[in-house]
């Protein structure tokens, strides 16, 4: 696409990962709107692109807001989301459950006002959990999830990660719908893991980073340790995230991160090799949430159907990352509040 002009949309604009698309898409010329609340998102996240784009804040949910962020715009991309990583999504069910109030709305006012392209961020919580637990992991060997392996219509393709997965996959139909019924453009994009700068300490990476900032000992990592993720870059996200629109029209959901299986405890060791810290001691704590034991993206649709796929590095996107963090925040107050951050977002 030439985006030079084009009139676009970032619901969730001033959050992570949305600030971080809104720089994206104005460095290409797009004229770009945001829609936020600010629950979570924070106007200093847009500190690079505020001049340039109109923000409007309010609540998706009321559709006379929805009617207003959408009216004009060609293109949507819908992140806006009550999220945070496992320790907010598992104590936060009905917040969670909320999302499938605003997708709806979002999608209905976009086909309303004409939207011609809308990707929707997804997530990698739509995959049934049966298919990466670590019994599946000692039977079969690593596994990559496919995108077919979560679908509501296929039988035993359904059984999504809480009621969080559970909204984004009904979210992920909705929008389908209205490709089969209107003929709108649109595509799912399935977050995996993304972590980089502007990231709070509910998610996994910037938790074990201000682990290690404030000096943390006995150090305290969730569970075994031994679970992994696919820690996806946000600069990857966003650039998948903009291919997936530009490529993709019938609805259909892509995954956008990484194939590569890190380990909780690898990636908290290569923090303490980057910050030079190491703790005397690391506490595993079985008693905190964990989510799933393993989870990983197959990457062949994102390579055939977008021609990309990440190619940011874990310690790239890391050293990056603790750059950032260690440089904005103060050591004390992040201590004196570390245990609120690592649940509310």
């Amino acid at each position: 696409m030439n985006w030079s002009g084009t009139k676009t949309l970032v619901t969730g604009g001033a959050s992570f990962i949305g600030s971080h698309l809104v720089d994206a898409l104005v460095a290409r010329g797009a004229t770009v709107r945001v829609a936020d609340d600010l629950s979570s998102g924070k106007l200093e996240n847009l500190h690079k692109s505020i001049g340039d784009v109109e923000f409007m804040e309010g609540d998706l949910r009321d559709r006379a807001f929805a009617d207003k962020a959408t009216a004009g715009r060609e293109v949507v991309f819908h992140l806006a989301a009550s999220h945070g990583g496992r320790g907010y999504i598992d104590t936060h069910p009905v917040e969670c459950s909320t999302n499938m109030i605003l997708d709806g709305s979002v999608f209905h006012s976009a086909w309303r006002a004409g939207v011609e392209r809308v990707a929707f961020s997804s997530s990698a919580c739509v995959y049934p959990t049966n298919l990466q637990d670590e019994l599946q992991i000692e039977k079969g060997g690593m596994v990559y999830l496919r995108e077919d392996w979560a679908d509501p219509f296929k039988p035993g393709a359904a059984l999504a990660d809480g009621e969080y997965g559970w909204a984004k996959l009904m979210g992920e139909m909705a929008l389908r719908a209205y490709h089969k019924q209107y003929g709108m453009k649109c595509v799912s994009c399935r977050y995996f893991t993304a972590y980089g700068e502007r990231e709070n300490e509910t998610h996994a990476v910037i938790a074990l980073i201000a682990k290690a900032f404030v000096g943390m000992d006995p150090y305290e990592i969730w569970g075994t340790g031994e679970q992994d993720r696919n820690f996806t870059y946000v600069g990857d996200i966003v650039e998948g995230s903009i291919r997936a629109l530009e490529c993709i029209e019938d609805g259909s959901a892509v995954n956008v991160g990484t194939a590569e299986h890190i380990k909780v405890i690898d990636a908290a060791r290569k923090i303490f090799e980057i910050t030079g810290w190491e703790p005397d001691e690391i506490f595993f704590d079985l008693d905190k949430p964990v989510g799933v034991f393993s989870r990983a993206a197959d990457l062949t649709r994102s390579r055939d159907r977008l021609g990309w796929e990440p190619n940011i590095s874990f310690e790239d996107g890391l050293r990056r990352t603790i750059d950032w963090y260690y440089s904005t925040r103060n050591r004390e107050e992040v201590a004196r509040k570390l245990n609120i951050l690592l649940t509310e977002r």
